[in-house]
């Protein structure tokens, strides 16, 4: 929407990375794929186990693995000397810099606001984190991409608690929505709180125009310079950036009032928080918590981010809700979903109140100051005290606005708390798929077939005739495994393609007939649902349909 009053242009915004210089940053790309510095090749300088413990934010085996690199004199000095200015937050001479990357240099850097003197040394140290990022190309051979970002210094880089406008990398929760959202193609796609530009780069991969906003003009800035850096990787044209990339200022969905979108993506500042009254903004994590008390964040974007989809079109988000002292988790987010919407929640983690203060305050490293801890601690537990709240449940989101003319048809709220194939982006959008063929198709007349990731399992005690428990199991996506009866065990075993399902189920029927307490009137009908929840869930497929395997 051009003109918006809302779109966000600066280059030059207060302790960000200026990205109106578009020459500079295509030299520092250059400079950075010449030394190898991705994924791959930082990964070979430090080597598995301290690469390990870096994505631990763990730097200490990493400092010692680049010093016996440098000592190995193997060619590898440019290499450390930018892993440590920007992964090790270890000051650098601006010579080592010159030499490191000969097109940007220490000049370069210090003009784009990446580094900054160290008062009375004449040394630079970083400014912010610019580290590599990237994924696999498809098996195809399409779709990866090496890339590079740049965000705030984390904790882990710097000392005291973070600034509250701290603009976050490359965290646990934006890779959980990449694995976690399903790719398709769209013309307009939107990236709701954007922080750094992270699922923007992925959307920009799949969709043809990508919308992110966000309520702190910092994160903003950072976006734009890495989809500058990265104009290349991306398809994007630096002269013509709004082409494919409009950068919007402001709360929620106000910048995109009036608009629809195929898909919207979020990891929005959910984080449950304290309110002290007479608090502003500045005394807010902007990267985390969205100002509203409880969950209120997470429940108005569940409740309004079905009136921006276009039809047919769905959202994928992040969240945080509570769960109330005697109540199912499931109960707050049923009542948040707008009716005639499709949605699918999965609760992957569910933690007490004490966990939760102590995991957030860790985050931010409020930790560090003993009182201001006690504090914000005795805090956290009296807000949820004030609600009732016994535990708080994370997970995610899957919402959708039906096509014209079609009814909602799923509305899932389960937990999976085990380990699950990642992403999971591909298993979740097959998954849909299956719910709205199961919608429009007669399930008595289809051949059905066991899906290739499904074994059985039997178990039974020794010397008894029978099996007393039946599981199906998958080894691949949601790994699901379900308790069966014997006859619908049978049915899965005749699953080979040959005879219908009503077929099956008649078979059976006609075997078992005569059993003690069958009941001929419902034998097929609680069959065949049975049936159509393993087709839901992946353990059956129809035959000659690969899209819903």
């Amino acid at each position: 929407m051009p003109g918006s009053p809302y779109e966000f242009t600066a280059g030059n915004t207060a302790d960000a990375p200026r990205s109106d210089l578009p020459a500079l940053l295509s030299t520092l790309a250059a400079d950075l794929r010449g030394l190898d510095y991705t994924l791959d090749g930082v990964a070979r300088l430090l080597g598995p186990a301290a690469s390990a413990a870096l994505n631990r934010d763990q730097i200490i085996p990493a400092v010692l693995a680049v010093e016996h690199a440098v000592r190995a004199d193997n060619g590898t000095a440019p290499l450390a000397a930018v892993v440590r200015l920007w992964l090790l937050a270890e000051p650098q001479e601006k010579e080592t810099l010159d030499a490191a990357l000969p097109g940007t240099g220490a000049d370069g850097l210090l003009e784009l606001g990446l580094v900054q003197p160290v008062p009375g040394s004449g040394l630079l140290t970083a400014k912010a984190d610019l580290r590599p990022y990237g994924w696999d190309k498809n098996e195809d051979g399409s779709g990866g991409a090496e890339l590079w970002v740049a965000s705030d210094l984390a904790a882990h880089q710097q000392a005291g608690m973070l600034r509250h406008d701290h603009v976050l990398g490359i965290g646990q929760a934006s890779t959980t929505l990449v694995q976690t959202t399903i790719r398709r193609h769209t013309g307009r796609a939107l990236d709701l709180g954007t922080g750094c530009g992270i699922q923007a780069f992925h959307l920009l991969h799949h969709c043809q125009h990508v919308t992110a906003t966000d309520i702190s003009e910092r994160a903003l800035a950072y976006a734009r310079f890495n989809i500058l850096l990265n104009a290349e990787a991306l398809s994007v044209d630096p002269d013509h950036l709004e082409d494919r990339v409009s950068l919007r200022l402001g709360s929620l969905l106000e910048p995109v009032a009036g608009e629809e979108f195929g898909l919207v993506v979020s990891n929005p500042p959910f984080v449950i928080t304290p309110r002290s009254p007479g608090e502003d903004a500045a005394d807010q994590f902007t990267y985390r918590d969205g100002g509203l008390p409880g969950d209120g964040i997470v429940a108005s974007l569940v409740a309004a981010l079905p009136g921006v989809l276009e039809p047919g079109g769905w959202a994928q988000m992040l969240g945080n809700w509570e769960v109330a002292a005697g109540s199912s988790w499931e109960e707050r987010p049923k009542s948040w979903v707008r009716q005639g919407t499709d949605a699918w929640f999965i609760q992957r983690e569910e933690v007490s109140p004490e966990q939760y203060a102590e995991t957030w305050l860790r985050d931010a490293s409020e930790s560090r100051d003993r009182q201001h801890y006690r504090e914000a601690y005795a805090q956290y537990l009296a807000d949820f005290g004030s609600r009732d709240v016994a535990g708080i449940g994370f997970g995610m989101v899957w919402l959708r606005r039906p096509a014209d003319g079609r009814a909602a048809a799923i509305s899932r709220f389960e937990e999976i708390t085990y380990p699950i194939e990642q992403p999971i982006g591909p298993h979740l959008g097959a998954a849909v798929e299956r719910a709205d063929w199961l919608a429009a198709h007669d399930l008595a007349a289809t051949h059905l077939l066991v899906a290739g990731d499904v074994t059985e399992e039997r178990h039974q005690r020794p010397g008894a005739e029978h099996p007393g428990v039946i599981l199906l199991r998958q080894g691949a996506g949601l790994r699901r495994t379900t308790l069966m009866s014997t006859e619908l065990a049978g049915f899965v075993s005749a699953c080979d393609g040959d005879l219908t399902a009503g077929q099956i189920a008649g078979a059976l029927e006609a075997l078992l007939g005569g059993g003690e307490g069958f009941d001929a009137g419902t034998f097929q009908g609680a069959l065949l649902a049975d049936v159509a929840n393993l087709v839901r869930d992946g353990f059956l497929v129809p035959a000659g349909n690969p899209a819903l395997e």
